[in-house]
């Protein structure tokens, strides 16, 4: 493994313990894809940095656990934002 990879993965590992961010953002945020950031997570750091790596898990795991709820969210403001621009049309 390249040593950007080891540094790349190890600082997005610190990023999400630190901010609880999503997969999603912090992969805007880094400039590298979704699927990256969650192979980085779940693959390339419990061989680096184990204990980080559980930290990371338990993140990972709530964020899926809510899930279904983050994307009624989104379906709502979707719907919202545009009731709203039909309206002042």
């Amino acid at each position: 493994m390249h040593d950007y990879i080891k540094e790349r993965t190890i600082k997005i590992g610190k990023y999400i313990v630190e901010t609880r961010k999503t997969v999603r953002v912090i992969a805007k945020e880094f400039g590298v894809s979704k699927s990256t950031v969650h192979k980085d997570l779940t693959e390339r750091l419990p061989e680096i940095n184990p204990e980080l790596a559980k930290e990371v898990k338990k993140i990972l795991e709530y964020h899926k656990s809510i899930r279904h709820l983050r994307g009624g969210e989104a379906t709502k403001r979707k719907y919202r934002e545009r009731s709203t621009t039909k309206a002042g049309s």
